[in-house]
């Protein structure tokens, strides 16, 4: 199925949107193949793309490079991020994504638009109460053309509106440990609690005083931040996750909680990052159908580990896991825990 099809017969727009396009232009969010194909039709000079994940967004890069279409690519950890000069905002609302993070970005629309600016989103339910309650609740008013698929809402900005951001703060322990506090947003993984799987990878992981972390996947920081109440002042911890939002979080997160000495990296697969440089590798992957983030997360834990080295993932997917993690580390253990499984193995082997 190609990316297109991922909202039904959206090959072409429809023409509601077509007709109140306007110049400049923001697609906020989609996938990089959907976007790549809208800023083809749309044939708006001045169009800028949303994204949340620069993996996402390289490959969006890639999709218009292919379709010789041009439009600048944006990561940011909000929409709102962006200058408010836009006339036109576009959000094809994709099925999977998470409902407070649609509500998020149709909040954080209204203030990048321009006054009498107008907000279009794409849907692909049948019946969809979400966006026309809640643009007409941020707007005003709100119109439809429900008469074709993908579904068009659309509202123009004729007032101010107050700015709503959308947070939770939990709070976390580890065994006897001190309760810690971690602010969350829509589009991290894991929003408004500790995941459980992150939980079974940081019982399991030994860490010591001194030691140099990484957290791959760190979403907003919990595995690392408390891996840093281990290592202490002499240690060391780096965040790395594609989605700039997770980082900004866990930059938060780690600053709040008193992590001593921490960086942060916007990136997939921590390429970046020199080899045999760390004492122990926390990943927790996105299980993406083909499994080829999780693959690149094993290996790039193995050429970032020194000799002695641990490495730690967690994971429900055991047996396609144990082939990922066979084929880069000698020997492994598999510890279950909290449904888990939660693979360990020392780079010495």
């Amino acid at each position: 199925m190609s990316a297109m099809d991922e909202m039904g017969d959206a090959s072409k727009l429809p023409p509601a949107v077509l007709k109140r396009l306007g110049d400049p232009l923001a697609i906020v969010l989609g996938s990089p193949g959907q976007v790549g194909e809208m800023v083809a039709q749309c044939g708006v000079a001045d169009t800028v793309c949303y994204q949340m994940d620069v993996y996402q967004a390289a490959k969006l890069r890639l999709e218009l490079q292919v379709r010789s279409t041009k439009a600048e690519v944006v990561s940011l950890p909000d929409l709102w991020d962006l200058p408010d000069r836009f006339h036109c905002v576009l959000f094809p609302s994709q099925r999977g994504r998470e409902r407070e993070l649609k509500i998020d970005m149709v909040e954080q629309a209204f203030h990048i638009l321009q006054p009498r600016g107008r907000f279009l989103v794409l849907s692909d339910f049948e019946t969809d109460r979400l966006f026309p309650d809640l643009m007409k609740k941020i707007f005003g008013k709100v119109h439809a053309d429900t008469l074709t698929r993908p579904n068009v809402f659309w509202a123009e900005k004729l007032k101010d509106h107050p700015r709503r951001r959308h947070e939770q703060i939990f709070h976390a322990r580890i065994g006897l440990g001190e309760s810690l506090h971690f602010l969350s947003r829509p589009g991290v993984f894991s929003y408004g609690r500790m995941d459980e799987g992150a939980r079974a990878l940081i019982e399991v992981a030994e860490v010591h005083p001194g030691d140099r972390v990484i957290d791959l996947g760190c979403g907003c920081g919990t595995n690392g931040i408390f891996a840093a109440r281990s290592v202490g002042p002499t240690g060391h911890v780096t965040f790395v996750d594609s989605n700039v939002r997770a980082l900004a979080l866990a930059q938060h997160n780690a600053v709040t909680n008193g992590v001593a000495d921490f960086d942060t990296l916007a990136s997939a697969t921590a390429d970046e990052l020199p080899s045999a440089s760390y004492d122990v590798a926390l990943a927790n992957p996105p299980y993406y159908a083909d499994l080829t983030i999780a693959r690149a997360f094993v290996e790039r834990c193995r050429r970032l580990l020194r000799p002695g080295g641990r490495f730690y993932l967690v994971s429900r997917r055991l047996d396609e896991m144990s082939n990922l993690v066979g084929a880069v580390f000698v020997n492994y253990q598999v510890f279950a825990r909290r449904g888990y499984g939660v693979f360990f193995a020392d780079v010495s082997n």
